[in-house]
């Protein structure tokens, strides 16, 4: 669970919705019609731009937004730094026994055991990270996408406000539903996108960029291995992929 992101936007919503309270009514804030300008109207043009097996996808890969596990990077070192040491041992057929939780890193491991060519390995894991980033991608462009057009429909839902206000202006009565309309439109909208869908957008970019970096680590973790390198120099070109106060000093070489 990641705490980040669920107490940031129920934060937000809870401020907002503590602001209307102290406002007055909560009531003059509910506006069916503007809800279905904003919420209906925003889904369904972007539902339009896609296909409905992708709508419904990027909802899946919004879930990492709220539950993502990854591994730490200094974790798939020393298991790959560990890899290294039993291959150079015991050829690649030693790997066959690994315990190995990453799927990335088991797919590689298995293309060393099989016997595969490295050219083959590489080129098939770059293309794994490749279709996996613009997967998850896409399901960020989604949400992306919904920031964009909220509070365009918001936008949309003020004039149809105002020109409902501007031809009842003899109707006194008429003048305030149709103003709440055109105001609470734009406050949806501008609700809509800045406080769910760009948020979870920026979020699913940000996990993307993470997993990616984790698979470009272990893919260079498997060419080294596959290049017979010395575990401990695998371990000094994988310690660039960690933060500066992390990587420590690289353990000497037997």
């Amino acid at each position: 669970m990641d705490l980040a992101t669920l107490i940031g936007i129920i934060g937000a919503i809870g401020f907002v919705v503590m602001s209307m309270v102290m406002s007055g009514e909560m009531g003059m804030f509910i506006n069916v019609p503007s809800l279905l300008i904003v919420f209906g109207g925003t889904i369904f043009v972007v539902l339009s731009q896609v296909t409905l097996g992708q709508f419904f996808g990027a909802g899946k890969i919004a879930a990492k937004a709220f539950m993502f596990k990854i591994e730490a990077p200094d974790e798939l070192i020393q298991k790959i730094v560990e890899m290294a040491d039993a291959a150079r041992k015991g050829g690649f057929l030693a790997l066959e026994e690994a315990e190995i939780e990453n799927e990335f890193m088991q797919k590689g491991v298995d293309m060393l055991v099989d016997g595969h060519d490295i050219d083959v390995v590489r080129t098939t894991l770059h293309k794994d990270i490749s279709l996996t980033t613009e997967r998850h991608e896409f399901g960020a462009t989604i949400f992306k996408g919904m920031g964009d057009v909220a509070p365009a429909m918001g936008m949309i839902g003020t004039l149809i406000g105002l020109v409902a206000m501007l031809s009842s202006m003899d109707d006194p009565k008429a003048i305030g539903p149709a103003m709440a309309v055109a105001l609470l439109t734009t406050l949806y909208g501008a609700f809509f996108a800045n406080v769910i869908c760009l948020p979870i957008a920026t979020k699913l970019k940000n996990r993307t960029d993470e997993e990616k970096i984790n698979q470009s680590l272990v893919l260079d973790g498997i060419i080294g291995i596959a290049d017979g390198q010395n575990p401990r120099v695998i371990e000094g070109i994988l310690k660039s992929y960690l933060a500066s106060t992390k990587r420590g000093a690289a353990t000497p070489d037997d």
